[in-house]
């Protein structure tokens, strides 16, 4: 089964990366290296969170769009990428998210394979 691991980066992992961001991203880098390294990871990427500000379009009924800087939901969390891993199942993609040397909050979601 694939799952998505959706990393927000908080404001503690925001902290740790304009502090030393050569380390942090070696934490990264060596966690992505065991996922591959097991025949998980999928694939994968990494959003812009500190040069640009998303936009955000949101379509009434009618088919009205608006659109506003920012993101869809405000707080101390910020969308900041994503995995796609194989795994056997749910549990196992829990705790490989808990692995996760840094401290981001990962929502995990099954992928909807077609047939």
């Amino acid at each position: 089964m694939k799952y998505a691991l959706v990393i927000f980066e908080t404001d503690e992992s925001r902290r740790r990366i304009q502090a030393d961001r050569d380390a942090y991203r070696a934490e990264y880098q060596n966690w992505i290296g065991k996922l591959a390294a097991a025949g998980k990871l999928v694939g994968g990427d990494a959003l812009d969170t500190e040069h640009a500000s998303p936009a955000t379009v949101r379509k009434t009924a009618d088919g009205v769009a608006s659109v506003t800087d920012g993101p869809a939901h405000a707080g101390e969390e910020t969308l900041g990428g994503w995995f796609v891993l194989e795994v056997a199942d749910r549990a196992e993609a829990v705790e490989l998210a808990k692995s996760l040397p840094t401290p981001e909050t990962i929502e995990i979601r099954p992928l909807l394979e077609s047939a």
